[in-house]
């Protein structure tokens, strides 16, 4: 058995057809310098009109190479993992690490319970032992009715956990498995199936019918942990509570089998108005100290409370990487990529990130590792904890929590309520040098940063079977919303001292530290690309001229640049599983995404360097109306007739700017043909845009029903475009 464990639990591959594309790559390097030099040698001279649009066109374009250099960080040599499952099983389970999974929710209207509670059943069932799982739900809202029904699924998990064994089935989350028409692979007869699709859905209507109430029913006050809930309690200011439901060291504690259940742990960390709270990172370092307490398992699951299990096989996955003896021994943690259920077949809002999950983090993960994303993560307990890395370093697998046997479930929960009070990290290393990091809204990212820099490397893996499904945003609003704060708090990152090439430097090779900037600087690409949407525009109506004429041979680098790299963008997306449409669509998404939520990110960044108060922590809603959703499932975009957010008027001005210009560009270039030899660029440019914003104009003018744009965001946008028609250009 010895020389079996040395066999290696998992392998690597690098990706192919690199040669070909650091020779394409270096084309296009060549074709950037021509551009920029014919750009930096034929700046109008002073007083000659359009000088200064000429030099925002070379400063946009010197950002644009800058942005583009950095891109290659992670397409120069992608790797990609595979798993040996199979060597693993040959460790006997009483061998196997204990694990404790993590799910943060932190309001019940927009994460309903329903919703939360199918995440935690499907990593109660798990194909790994259960008396070496526990779990544990964050809720940071501290409400009964989450409380209620996280009640609730306890019950159920005592028929859902057997039923899931005995007929494998996939996926484990109740809500995705009865959604689905087809099964293929589970054994289950359909009067089975629909036995337990009642038990569900009788237990859905009591959630629900006690979400809508409001309340959790009186007889269920005598309850066990249901007398936490005291009048005058609300979710910013309650006292700690932690509540065990299951637990798998008691013998009374098993399913309909006989076999015991995973520990399930509710946990509501004290909160009060004068003590700030700092979101997620602070409820996952709550869920770190009391899950010590009562489990301690050396391996430490946490996924969104949306994002749930959609492959039993995870655990044993992510357990190659950590428990390989040759390659394992400096692995901080394994990375899951984010990927969502809820997605169109042409990927209407750019949600997918096919390209991001297929060759961005697997190009991350060839410099040392993939930057934590906050969901669907393996990390070792003790690298949470501030470990740093030591190749004298030995991980006890094996270890238990300290508690004794005499200690009950009751014994446990008091002790662990001192753990989760809003002063314990007071004076403490919590949130600096233990737990996730505190001070940026995207924790996860410096957190992960952190635990490269302490020397741990981390791992993605890209299975073929996704291991995590969640619910991606279905409006347009809710995408934006969501944009903005990832690339506001990481352009924050990057304008602080955890920026990858200051904190980073001498400790993470300089592709790992490029790699974190290309997330980094999502923010202030908004600025050259809305000066590119809108200035050539503006001077194509003023008749001046900001690129070689189609006649000159300093045509031929501006249009392969711009061919070469959309050519190349294109075939990377479909190689990625994205469809013709959806790389269209993404790339509509690039442009409004660019305009709005980063160029809003970007202000609201700069703002809070410069001291002003932080911009609060917004949760993107995980449900939509009827209406909407049925729009999306069609993919028509949805805007909110009754929204008039300044990101919609930002999109429609640009939106009608752009239409005027190519209108009357159109008429000039009928009127006379010489025009087009100058302006063809302009015009082509302009033409794009107009084409991107098709949806838009629809939107504004054509459409009638509820997701139309707002009749207000219309006329303010309107009489923004004209006032941009009647400035100067200089």
């Amino acid at each position: 058995m010895a020389e079996r464990r040395l066999l290696s639990l998992f392998g690597t591959e690098r990706a192919k057809g690199r040669t070909a594309y650091k020779l394409f790559a270096s084309s296009m390097l060549v074709s950037i310098c021509l551009v920029l030099f014919y750009r930096a040698t034929n700046i109008p001279g002073r007083g000659e009109q359009g000088r200064w649009a000429w030099m925002g066109m070379l400063a946009a374009e010197l950002w644009f190479t800058f942005y583009w250099i950095i891109t290659q960080s992670v397409r120069w040599n992608p790797i990609y993992r595979h798993t040996f499952k199979e060597r693993l099983s040959e460790i006997d389970d009483s061998e196997l690490p204990g694990l404790d999974i993590f799910v943060c929710t932190a309001d019940p209207v927009a994460e309903p319970p329903a919703l939360v509670i199918s995440t935690v059943l499907s990593v109660m069932a798990y194909d790994y032992p259960p008396e070496k799982l526990s779990v544990y739900l964050s809720d940071d809202a501290g409400s009964e009715l989450t409380f209620y029904a996280l009640w609730e699924a306890a019950q159920f998990a005592r028929h859902w956990l057997p039923f899931c064994r005995r007929h494998k089935v996939e996926p484990r989350s109740p809500a995705a498995y009865f959604s689905s028409r087809s099964h293929p692979c589970d054994t289950c007869n359909d009067t089975e199936r629909s036995y337990m699709k009642n038990l569900y859905k009788e237990m859905e209507s009591r959630i629900d019918a006690v979400v809508m109430l409001g309340k959790v029913h009186e007889d269920l006050r005598a309850r066990k942990g249901f007398s936490e809930w005291k009048s005058g309690m609300t979710s910013r200011n309650h006292q700690p509570i932690v509540q065990i439901l299951t637990d798998s060291s008691d013998k009374s504690s098993v399913d309909d089998d006989g076999t015991a259940l995973p520990t399930l742990v509710y946990m509501a960390r004290e909160k009060r108005p004068q003590h700030h709270h700092n979101f997620k990172a602070g409820a996952m370092n709550a869920l770190i100290r009391v899950s010590s307490l009562i489990s301690n398992s050396p391996v430490i699951l946490n996924v969104d409370c949306d994002m749930y299990s959609n492959n039993v096989e995870s655990i044993r996955d992510a357990l190659c990487f950590f428990l390989d003896e040759e390659k394992g021994h400096d692995i901080g943690f394994v990375q899951f990529p984010q990927n969502y259920e809820n997605n169109t077949k042409n990927d209407l809002y750019g949600n997918a990130f096919k390209v991001i999950n297929a060759v961005e983090l697997a190009g991350l993960d060839s410099w040392g590792g993939p930057l934590y994303i906050g969901t669907g993560c393996f990390h070792r307990r003790e690298v949470l904890c501030g470990r740093k890395y030591s190749k004298d370093y030995k991980e006890d697998w094996k270890r238990e929590t300290k508690r004794k046997k005499e200690d009950t479930a009751f014994i446990l929960e008091e002790r662990a309520k001192s753990l989760a009070t809003c002063t314990y990290e007071h004076n403490t290393p919590w949130g600096n040098e233990m737990g996730l990091q505190y001070g940026c809204p995207v924790e996860d990212v410096i957190t992960g940063l952190a635990i490269q820099c302490r020397g741990w490397r981390s791992v993605y893996f890209n299975p073929p079977r996704k291991g995590f499904l969640g619910v991606a945003p279905s409006t347009l609003a809710e995408t934006l919303v969501q944009h903005k704060r990832w690339s506001e708090g990481n352009f924050q990152i990057f304008l602080s001292k955890y920026c990858s090439f200051l904190q980073g430097h001498g400790k993470l090779k300089l592709g790992l530290q490029m790699a974190y900037c290309i997330y980094g600087l999502w923010a202030p690409n908004s600025i050259p690309t809305l000066y590119y949407v809108t200035i050539p525009s503006l001077s194509l109506l003023k008749g001046i001229s900001l690129f070689p004429k189609v006649s000159s041979p300093w045509i031929i680098p501006f249009a392969y640049v711009a061919i070469a790299k959309n050519a190349y963008g294109l075939v990377e997306s479909l190689a990625c599983g994205d469809t013709l449409i959806g790389w269209w669509n993404i790339q509509r998404m690039w442009l409004l995404k660019r305009i709005t939520s980063y160029l809003y990110g970007t202000v609201d960044a700069i703002l809070k360097v410069m001291g002003f108060p932080r911009t609060g922590f917004t949760i993107t809603a995980k449900m939509a109306d009827a209406d909407a959703s049925k729009r999306y499932e069609q993919e028509i975009m949805e805007f909110g007739s009754s929204s008039s957010s300044p990101m919609f008027v930002v999109i429609a001005t640009t939106a009608l700017l752009n239409l005027l210009c190519l209108v009357v560009g159109l008429q000039r270039l009928v009127a006379d043909w010489d025009f087009g030899d100058q302006f063809l660029i302009q015009l082509l440019l302009c033409g794009v845009v107009v084409a991107l914003n098709l949806p838009i104009y629809e939107a504004l003018f054509l459409r009638k029903d509820k997701g139309r744009m707002a009749p207000a965001v219309t006329c303010i946008s309107l009489g923004f475009t004209a006032v941009a028609y009647l400035l100067p250009i200089v």
